[in-house]
């Protein structure tokens, strides 16, 4: 830590809740809950396992409609396949992901690859929604796929950091985001740290995919399934895992630029009031969306 570093205090933590999306898929998912709508500017953070399907057994979710922000898929495990209404096919394989803008409208479907499906194997992975500025909500859909060797990962000092959107620890993401985002996959070895730096301004949160981990300015524990949030009193996060832990923390690091705007949501869609909801269905519905390719 640098001498004009401050490290931010935790406000809370926040447990995942299990749910099922499409076809049958359990997913842990800290927010949105009855408790937590959204955390400005991200809008949902879901965990995909870690699961071993047998043969047949593995679910996706079939062709549905965005509009209004973006979705960020990233395996660390198993084989995904992504295809959009723009004729865009992706495979997710380990370590890759897929930075989806919807803006204006896309329709695509998300499901285990045809190997994953037909021989069963393991899944494990996370898709994450940032939402968009009012004046980028109707931008065209913009597809991101982006290999696992094509995002940088620094090894230092007990500690694996995939950068997976923005900058940290002297690497920087090829993705490209349409505001101020930085995404990191860190593993850490009991008795090591990670800081990643996190401007007053914005928000930050740490969700621990595995083990368990010590966050924040006080040393506040945080278990697997579980995520904390930040104060806005700080330019840095830190997390680190006791040198007499069993094992290591495998932790998400969040942060981003807030929109402040109004947000209004239902289902698929995100826009600023009402009335845009309520055109994002009419407009779906007279089929102007792009159309899937089947």
């Amino acid at each position: 830590m640098t001498n004009d570093t401050t490290l931010r205090s935790v406000t809370s933590i926040i447990p995942a809740v299990e749910t099922v999306e499409g076809e049958g898929m359990i997913v842990r998912r800290p927010f949105p809950t009855a408790e937590v709508s959204l955390i400005d500017p991200f809008l949902l953070l879901d965990h995909l396992g870690p699961v071993v399907h047998g043969p047949g057994e593995a679910k996706g979710t079939p062709n549905h409609p965005h509009r209004g922000f973006e979705t960020v898929t990233y395996f660390i495990d198993g084989g995904f396949e992504h295809r959009d209404s723009l004729g865009n096919e992706g495979h997710l394989g380990p370590g890759s992901v897929q930075w989806m803008t919807a803006g204006s409208g896309v329709i695509h479907s998300e499901k285990p690859d045809a190997d994953t499906r037909a021989n069963g194997g393991p899944v494990h992975g996370f898709q994450l929604w940032v939402n968009l500025r009012a004046q980028d909500k109707m931008i065209p859909p913009r597809y991101q796929d982006i290999p696992a060797e094509d995002l940088p990962v620094v090894e230092t000092d007990g500690v694996w950091a995939k950068v997976i959107a923005g900058s940290a620890l002297g690497a920087t993401s090829p993705v490209n985001t349409h505001s101020p985002v930085t995404y990191v996959h860190a593993r850490i070895q009991p008795g090591a740290s990670i800081e990643i730096p996190a401007p007053m301004e914005h928000t930050a949160l740490v969700y621990v995919v595995q083990g368990a981990v010590m966050v924040g300015s006080t040393d506040v524990a945080v278990n697997e399934a579980h995520m904390a949030s930040f104060a806005n009193d700080g330019t840095a996060v830190t997390v680190h895992v006791p040198a007499a832990a069993s094992r290591i923390g495998d932790v998400l690091i969040l942060i981003g630029e807030p929109l402040r705007e109004p947000v209004a949501r239902y289902g698929p869609f995100v826009m600023n009031t009402r009335e845009e909801i309520l055109q994002a269905f009419a407009d779906y519905d007279a089929g102007t969306f792009a159309q899937p390719v089947s």
